[in-house]
């Protein structure tokens, strides 16, 4: 399902594009392309070599690489962002799980995660996508996305709680333990990207796009929580 979605379909749309003559297409792709996690290593950069490990990450690069091939071919114009977690109102998945965990008050487990994950709000990325329509040097790169202040899981926490106007309580747990939890009840990999780190240098595009994020962190999870 993800590469008939995000690859097979994906170039469909690019060579109907070519054929009516737009100019310019953008792809939205994933960080996942380069990898997993950050975990033992510096923070992923544009130039680093694709190393996709999951199904989702490898039907976007088999997308971007498609992609590539149709502009060499037609003269269609590229842009590919990858982005981390995108947040914003009405965010799904573990964010919205969280969010739910953390209204509940009940102490949480997390006090002893020492990660650090990029995130980028849905208005930060909407601000990069408008940047990226007309900018003469976005044609043809690949650029990594971010809010530029990485967070770790409690830090995350605690500041959706604070936009909540309640206190977060949080306590320690080994993180061996909360991954064996997590393996009992199926849920490693939710557990494992809970837990880890995946960031990203985010330099290159503020230096070829003269970009910065208009929202701050802390504005953007104020507004994702308003919303719940």
């Amino acid at each position: 399902k993800y590469r008939l979605i995000n690859f097979e379909t994906t170039k469909k749309i690019a060579i109907q594009c070519a054929m009516v003559g737009v100019k310019r297409l953008i792809f939205l792709s994933s960080v996942g392309v380069l990898g997993n996690n950050t975990n033992n290593r510096k923070p992923f950069l544009y130039s680093d070599e694709p190393n996709p490990m999951e199904d989702y990450a490898i039907s976007k690069l088999e997308a971007e690489r498609s992609l590539l091939e149709i502009s060499n071919n037609t003269g269609l114009e590229i842009v590919v962002i990858r982005s981390p977690i995108v947040y914003g109102p009405s965010a799904p998945g573990n964010l919205n799980r969280l969010i739910k965990l953390i209204k509940t008050r009940l102490p949480l487990p997390f006090s002893l995660i020492n990660n650090q994950r990029s995130l980028i709000g849905v208005e930060n990325l909407i601000d990069i996508i408008i940047r990226c329509i007309n900018h003469p040097d976005a044609k043809g790169k690949s650029f990594l996305v971010s809010d530029g202040e990485d967070l770790s899981t409690p830090e995350l926490i605690k500041l959706i709680a604070s936009s909540m106007g309640i206190k977060a309580h949080l306590f320690p747990v080994p993180l061996y333990l909360l991954k064996f939890i997590g393996s009992l009840f199926g849920k490693r990999k939710e557990i494992n990207r809970f837990v880890g780190s995946l960031r990203v240098d985010d330099s290159y595009t503020k230096e070829i796009l003269n970009w910065t994020p208009p929202i701050s962190v802390e504005e953007g999870i104020r507004r994702m929580v308003k919303d719940k």
